[in-house]
């Protein structure tokens, strides 16, 4: 398939411009996950009590969670200055060196991806993060030897929607490690409201709810589902966002009452018709619908199997009794 998701999790560089003009640069402002914020909090005042830089932290869940937000939010609130990478980006030990020595003291350095970084790279980020630091090597063969630079101690943010794919000793220098959970429709129609408000698009108390409840638990995705609504109710609207237009537009999208959209569908459909509910082996569902693997996997799976539509099974993945009656399909 191969085509842009409405319903995806993961970042599109395109709407980069607009999620950051709507998010929030505290934690007061800050919607949904409680605890976090509130731990946050606590670590982040008492390292500015002591005048020190905040201990690394890790921040792990889902995609569109609010990660980056969280990253940035840190440094705001400490005072300092951000540095944004990501993994896949530091791809040699000078790549990293020459992030870590354009950093001032205090500073947040945020890698995004932090699972997919290269051993090699990592091993050079241990004595970053333990005592500030970093060794490098200067020449080549017998005239090669090994060169300390002193860094300002800094704070290191990993984000991370793959938490288990952490090297023990990377995951292990982090102080603080928080797990993000998917939002309740209540924080998820708050935070629609908050972000028509920046956009000054005037929404009702129904169409924000109607929007959180289709938004797969992540605000990355009820943002965009109400940039669209949005273009429907000044296109063939009066550009106010009410709940018969946001269910007009929702239906015009594709997007069901659970969060589905068509290729969800397709993928429910095709293990029912084909497979009889199955089990069936994730290859032969990729086969079956034109997808790789690994999307059905990490992409697709997941919000099916949290709202328990899917089932893992020794023998492949089978339906469950909820999608016969969502799909209103008669379990034969």
């Amino acid at each position: 398939m191969g085509e842009e998701r409405m319903m995806s999790q993961e970042a599109d560089p395109n709407e980069e411009p607009i999620e950051s003009s709507v998010r929030p640069q505290s934690l007061k402002d800050y919607i949904g996950q409680t605890k976090v914020k509130e731990n946050l909090s606590v670590f982040i005042e008492a390292a500015k009590h002591r005048n020190e830089a905040l201990d690394h932290v890790l921040l792990y869940g889902p995609p569109g969670l609010g990660k980056t937000t969280l990253s940035m939010i840190i440094a705001h609130e400490m005072g300092v200055n951000i540095r944004t990478t990501s993994g896949p980006a530091i791809e040699r030990p000078g790549d990293l060196a020459a992030v870590l020595t354009a950093l001032e003291p205090g500073d947040v350095l945020f890698i995004d991806e932090i699972h997919r970084l290269p051993r090699h790279v990592e091993e050079v980020l241990y004595p970053a993060m333990e005592d500030f630091c970093l060794d490098i090597v200067v020449g080549k063969g017998e005239t090669a030897h090994s060169m300390r630079l002193d860094l300002p101690p800094f704070t290191l943010v990993g984000a991370t929607t793959r938490a288990g794919y952490l090297s023990p000793p990377l995951r292990d220098r982090f102080g603080v490690v928080l797990r993000l959970q998917y939002y309740e429709v209540d924080e998820l129609a708050s935070i629609v409201t908050r972000t028509a408000d920046v956009l000054s698009t005037p929404i009702d108390h129904e169409a924000a709810y109607e929007i959180a409840g289709r938004s797969r638990g992540t605000p990355r995705i009820a943002n965009r589902l109400l940039r669209r609504v949005r273009d429907f109710a000044q296109v063939v609207g009066t550009g106010d966002i009410d709940i018969r237009l946001t269910r007009e537009a929702l239906e015009r999208l594709q997007v069901d009452e659970k969060g589905l959209d068509h290729i969800d569908h397709q993928l429910l459909t095709s293990i029912i018709e084909k497979f009889k509910g199955g089990p069936v082996g994730l290859d032969t569902i990729a086969a079956t619908i034109g997808e790789e693997r690994h999307t059905i996997e990490d992409v697709y799976e997941p919000y099916l199997l949290q709202i328990g539509f899917l089932q893992r099974t020794p023998r492949g993945r089978m339906v469950t009794p909820l999608v016969y009656e969502h799909l209103n399909i008669k379990d034969e």
